[in-house]
């Protein structure tokens, strides 16, 4: 029942795959979630995360981002970052995981997406058949009154860690990470 929630990893940040891996699994692309994801809500990018790009796309794999936000918002975001991007997305619906693959020129079984929201990332690409990796929510100040999406979060997260769902893609961090 809660097993379409469930991601395929969960982590702690984007910074900690090892994306050569990720090639060497059989992907050939990677969809991110900009907000909370790569930076703090509403942030421009960073000079990590535009090295992150760099360093995957050196990797051999395309990069495209799958937001819920518009394309201001994107076309600010990378300024410095060379990838694909779809705004606007109504995440969770699948329609918009399935129009990054066909904009990637990949099978979804050769798509990763990584987000840091299990009810609309994570839900979104387990409903397309997109392999995902749920990251631990990133932001600027420490929050103390979260919402109640991620308290629910926090169940499911629970539930997870009590499955057999969890880390279905096998080695994929880096060595430093483990």
């Amino acid at each position: 029942m809660f097993s379409r929630f469930y991601p395929y990893e969960y982590i702690n940040s984007v910074f900690v795959i090892d994306y050569e891996k990720i090639f060497r699994k059989g992907f050939r692309a990677v969809i991110f979630d900009i907000d909370m994801t790569l930076v703090p809500h509403g942030e421009d990018s960073t000079p990590e995360v535009d090295a992150l790009f760099k360093n995957i796309q050196a990797a051999a794999l395309k990069t495209l981002l799958l937001t819920n936000n518009d394309e201001a918002r994107v076309k600010r975001f990378i300024k410095n970052i060379d990838t694909l991007y779809i705004c606007d997305a109504e995440k969770p619906n699948p329609a918009a995981y399935l129009q990054a693959v066909e904009l990637l020129g990949i099978k979804r079984n050769e798509a990763i997406f990584i987000g840091d929201q299990i009810f609309t990332d994570i839900l979104g690409a387990n409903k397309a058949g997109i392999a995902n990796i749920l990251v631990k929510y990133v932001t600027a100040y420490e929050e103390t009154n979260i919402g109640i999406r991620r308290r629910l979060e926090k169940i499911i997260l629970k539930l997870y860690s009590l499955s057999s769902y969890k880390n279905r893609l096998g080695d994929i961090l880096k060595e430093e990470a483990t």
